[in-house]
Formats: C-alpha cells, sequence, structure tokens
C-alpha cells in the first residue's frame, strides 16, 4: 500500500512553506506595529517624567517660598508686639505727665516754647505708634493671604504631582510589557525561520527522492494493462493551463509521511510517477489544488489517491472518474 503523507508544496518549497511565510510576514508586519507603538510610549513617558519632574521642583520652590513666608510673618508678629508695646509706653507717658488737652498743656506750661514743645511731643509719639501698628496689621494681613493662597497652591501642586507619578508609572508598565510582547515576536520570528529552513531542506530531500523514485519506475518498464481495469486510459489531449488526464480518483485519511518524507497534510496525491511525475501540480475537480508526493503499489496507470483531513471525508469523496488538468 501507499507510505501515506502529508501536502507538499504547490510551488517549489510548499504550502506549509508558504504558510510559515506568510506568518513572518504577519509577524514582521505585527512587530513594526508594536515597535511604533512603544516609539509612541516612549515619547509619552519622556513627557511625562518631564512634568514630573518640573512640578517636583515647582513643589520644592512653594516649601522654600512657605519657609521664608513663615519667617516674615514672624518678624512681623515681633514687630507689632514692639509697636504696641511702644504705644502703651507712650500712653503711659502721657499719662503719667497729666493733662494732654493742648488747652490744658499751654495753661500748665511756664513758657509758650515748653507748651509747644510738648504738644509737639506728643503729637510725635502718638502718629509714630499709629504708623507702627498700622503697618504692622496691613503687613500681617497681606501676609496671612499670601500664606493662604501658598497653601492653595501647594495643594495643587500636591495632587498634580501624584496624577503625574501615577502616569509616568502607567506608561512605564506599557512599555515594559510593549517589550516583552516585542521580544517574544522576535522570538515567534526566529522559529519560523528556522522551520522555514527545516521544510526547505526536507523538500529538497523530498525533490531528490522524488526523481530516483521516477527514475526507478521508469526503469521498471512499461505498466501492464489489467483485463478490465476500471482506470480510463490517459488523455493527451492538450487543455487551457496545462494538459488534462482522465483518472479514477479515491479518497483515503491516514497520518503518517509521503514516499519523499514530507509531513501529511491537504493536498497530496499519491500517483504512478510513470504516469504523473513527482512533483507535479494538479487541479482536480471537486478537490482542489494538489501536487503529486506520493507513491504506492497499488496505484497503477492512471489512478490517483487523494488524502483528506477526516475518515468521513475521505468515504465521502469514494471512488470516482475525474478529469484533472496538469501544471
Amino acid at each position: 500500500m501507499l507510505v501515506f503523507a502529508a501536502a507538499s508544496a504547490a510551488s517549489g518549497p510548499g504550502p506549509r512553506v508558504q504558510a510559515l511565510r506568510a506568518q513572518q510576514n504577519a509577524l514582521a508586519s505585527r512587530l513594526r506595529g508594536a515597535t511604533l507603538d512603544l516609539y509612541a510610549l516612549d515619547a509619552r513617558l519622556g513627557s511625562a517624567r518631564a512634568k514630573l519632574a518640573e512640578l517636583l521642583n515647582e513643589a520644592v520652590q512653594l516649601r522654600l517660598q512657605q519657609r521664608q513666608l513663615a519667617m516674615q510673618i514672624s518678624a512681623t508678629k515681633r514687630t507689632l508686639t514692639i509697636s504696641q508695646k511702644h504705644l502703651g509706653a507712650n500712653l503711659r507717658l502721657m499719662y503719667e505727665q497729666g493733662e494732654t488737652d493742648p488747652i490744658a498743656v499751654i495753661l500748665g506750661a511756664e513758657s509758650l516754647t515748653e507748651a509747644v514743645s510738648t504738644i509737639d511731643g506728643l503729637k510725635r509719639v502718638t502718629d509714630q505708634s499709629s504708623r507702627f501698628v498700622h503697618a504692622s496689621l496691613l503687613a500681617q494681613r497681606r501676609l496671612q493671604v499670601l500664606r493662604s493662597s501658598l497653601a492653595t497652591h501647594r495643594a495643587r501642586i500636591a495632587s498634580a504631582v501624584t496624577a503625574a507619578a501615577r502616569t509616568t508609572r502607567s506608561l512605564a508598565a506599557a512599555q515594559a510589557d510593549r517589550l516583552s510582547f516585542i521580544s517574544g515576536l522576535r522570538a515567534k520570528q526566529q522559529l519560523a525561520a528556522s522551520q522555514v529552513q527545516q521544510l526547505e531542506a526536507a523538500v529538497h530531500r523530498a525533490e531528490v527522492k522524488s526523481q530516483t523514485l521516477t527514475a526507478a519506475a521508469a526503469a521498471s518498464g512499461p505498466v501492464p494493462v489489467v483485463t478490465g481495469d476500471p482506470t480510463p486510459a490517459p488523455a493527451a489531449a492538450p487543455a487551457s493551463g496545462g494538459r488534462t488526464l482522465v483518472v479514477s480518483a479515491t479518497g483515503y485519511s491516514l497520518p503518517g509521511h509521503t514516499a519523499t518524507g514530507l509531513p501529511v497534510a491537504f493536498g497530496v496525491v499519491a500517483v504512478d510517477p510513470t504516469v504523473i511525475p513527482l512533483g507535479t501540480r494538479l487541479t482536480i475537480p471537486g478537490y482542489g489544488e494538489g501536487v503529486a508526493a506520493d507513491v504506492g503499489s497499488g496505484i497503477r496507470g492512471a489512478m490517483i489517491d487523494l488524502w483528506f483531513p477526516s475518515v468521513a471525508q475521505a468515504y465521502a469523496w469514494g471512488r470516482r472518474t475525474v478529469t484533472i488538468t496538469l501544471h
């Protein structure tokens, strides 16, 4: 019986090699897309890190401003305390000197010069104390407003720093994930390339073996004619795209390898190599494209066996006469 098996190539290295190459192309496309994603993530991560550094620096500056403001508030409080003490001392002085009414001062003075001097002194003391207190109070209010503004600003910066840090961590995680994904794609690419090389080597060995089998079959002499053989004779009439041949086609489904050593797959056709050379592409109505990739002791003349992935499909095909096209 046959050494059953898998499909060889429709042309060149075979469908499986073509599938692997298509997979390589798809992997290359995904790798290009993933690389572009990585570039975009890297740019966004750089911007996020720069923004985070800017916010952290702004937070440091705000802390310095708050320290300076605290020192100014403390100094203003001390000034206010001193001004209040001066005012108290001046009021006490005025009290100790008795009447502070200008008429009383004039009447109690021994001379006009003394009266004017006393009134001027009291006015200067009072004005100076009022200015100290007024300036201190204004400075304290202004610093309190500034402190409240800085506290609000600092709270906003702290919130922005937290958000920027979260964004940075998220982008860094996405970047690491994308790098891992790219690494996996590259590993798959290398594996696919290795599989392509192995399959191409197997196909080359199969071609050499098929040539040997064809030569051996040709050397064995003409095919004997079997009386009552249901298989029709080969048709030599040419057709568009290749010559046609009427054959008896039987379906089968068995695991294994072809006579040339290729793995089993849909599209394998077992033939008599003296009628259909191994490696010939075939178009089979109702089956599709195939390749002459196997031989068998029970296949003589215009007969072919078609491989199916399941026994049910092989039974459904059964045995039928079809006109195939050889390319």
